[in-house]
This record gives structure tokens, sequence and C-alpha cells, in this order.
């Protein structure tokens, strides 16, 4: 039953917080605390402007929106469901995307990298850059932004996920870049043979066997197979390193997200000298090789 206290955008506002804080909700994706999500439920289910809350702060809301917010909010409590999969909606910078269950909900730290001056001063001319390779591309976010930052490249999204393709399909659709990214099923680099690229990332699988068996709740709605890999959260990295260089032109770069892997990634291979990026939201997250650095 819905408190009839809560009237007003203020109300559920205040309440939603309260209760986040007051059951531990984790946060993470996309949001960092209760106050920010709580807005973004909200505003989402009134079908209000992401950026634009006080104007509507004391609105009474109708009975059918009421009724709306305080059943997404306890979705959010009692379910422990990522706000984007409630939402079915995610951003990065100002980009959103569609996500569901069968893919991770998008926070790549590449992203950032991708945004404003892709991958410089390592690619000194964007336009340079005719094809680009998205590796476990998931949701097709980052093969999207790779599209817009480099406009001559033509992409490929490679994922061993078929229900992720369907949903990187759904989006590579929404911004009508079928023309330039094609969606390729294959397991790392098994179904991309005769292929190389100017650039390949990858925001692979690299979740500790540790931290897999300790995840907040809101994590396992995620598909494990999109987290795990293996007990060092490696085995995907190290099959990412061995086979790169084979995909690279001469000059090619590849950038791959490791999360707070650093110092695992540096003492399993501490002959590679890797240059490890800076976002405005981390340090050390992603590590940058050049074809002449990798092996073999």
């Amino acid at each position: 039953m819905i408190p009839p206290e809560l009237v007003t955008l203020r109300d559920f506002l205040r309440w939603a917080v309260s209760r986040f804080n007051e059951v531990g909700l984790h946060f993470g994706h996309g949001t960092q605390n209760a106050y920010d999500e709580a807005a973004y439920l909200l505003l989402h289910a009134l079908h209000l402007p992401l950026d634009r809350m006080e104007p509507f702060l004391d609105a009474a809301l109708t009975e059918s929106e009421r009724k709306t917010v305080f059943a997404i909010l306890n979705r959010r409590i009692d379910e422990r469901i990522p706000a984007a999969y409630l939402t079915h909606e995610a951003w990065l910078g100002d980009f959103p995307f569609y996500v569901d269950e069968r893919v991770i909900v998008p926070r790549s730290h590449i992203a950032e990298l991708l945004l404003d001056d892709p991958l410089a001063p390592w690619v000194s001319d964007p336009d340079a850059v005719v094809s680009a390779l998205d590796l476990c591309t998931g949701s097709g976010c980052l093969a999207i932004l790779l599209a817009h930052a480099f406009p001559n490249a033509r992409i490929d999204a490679a994922d061993i996920s078929t229900d992720a393709l369907e949903v990187a399909a759904r989006n590579v659709s929404e911004y009508q870049l079928g023309n330039r990214i094609e969606l390729i099923h294959s397991d790392l680099f098994a179904g991309l043979k005769g292929r190389s690229y100017d650039i390949i990332i990858s925001n692979p699988p690299y979740v500790t066997g540790a931290s897999m068996r300790v995840l907040p709740a809101e994590y396992r709605h995620e598909p494990a197979l999109a987290l795990a890999s293996g007990e060092d959260g490696l085995d995907a990295v190290r099959d990412i390193i061995a086979l790169s260089r084979a995909h690279l032109k001469p000059d090619g770069l590849l950038a791959v997200e490791v999360g707070g892997n650093r110092a695992i990634v540096e003492m399993a291979f501490p002959r590679l000298g890797f240059t490890w990026l800076e976002s405005e939201n981390g340090e050390g997250m992603v590590f940058l090789l050049t074809r002449e650095q990798l092996p073999e």
C-alpha cells in the first residue's frame, strides 16, 4: 500500500532515498548513490527530463503516477534489480542505449577515452582510422562510440553471446549504423579469421573468482558469462594479448579494460610495456599496447 503521505515528487524522492539507504542497496550501474538513483528512476518513470527535477519537485502526482513510481521503486528495493534493467536504458556520456538482462549494464572506462579526443595522443588523426574491432561487444555501445569517434571506419562488433548480439542489433539499428557496424558471433577471435584492424578495443570479462563469490545482488542479475574470467580474472585477457597481433595492422593499437586488475595483469605479463590510460573516473583501468609490443 502506498503511504498516503507520499503526494509530491519531493515526497517520493525523500522516501526513496531513505529506503534505498535503509536496505543497503548497492550502486554502480550508472549512479553512485541513493539520491541519484532515486532521482533517475522517478524522472524516467514520470517521463520528465533527466536533467531538470527542481521545477517538478512540489508537483502532486496523479494516482496513476503514484502507483507507477511506487512500483518501480519497490522493485529496485525488493528484487535488487539495477535501475538500467528497470528502465531498459543506460547512458555513456550523452549516448543512450537499450539494455536488458541479456547484457551487462554499460559502464566502461573505454567509453570516456572515445568521447572527447578519441584515444589521443595515440591516434593523431581520427579520420585516418578505417577499421576497428569491439571485442566482447555486449550491448554494442562501444562499437557505436567507435563509429562516432572514427567517422571513416568500418566497425566489427564481436561477442560469444547470441543474446547479447540481439541487444546490440537493436542499438545499432537505433543509431542507424547498420551500414558501418557488422555484428559477428565469435568466441574472441575465433570467428574473425583473416580480418585486421587499425584499432582493437575490448571490455572483456575480468572479474576474479574471489570477487564473483561475493558479488552484490545487483550484479548477479547480469550474465555471468560477461563477468567471470577464471580464478585470477585473466582468462579472456590472456587470449586477447596472445592473439591480437595477428589481427592488427602495422602501427595498430590494442586497448583493453581490466577494472582493478592492474597488478594482476602486470604480474602475469612482466615483459610487456603496458601504457595505462587515465580517464575522468579512473586511472589504471585500461591498458594500451601497440602491435609491435604484442607477442608474435
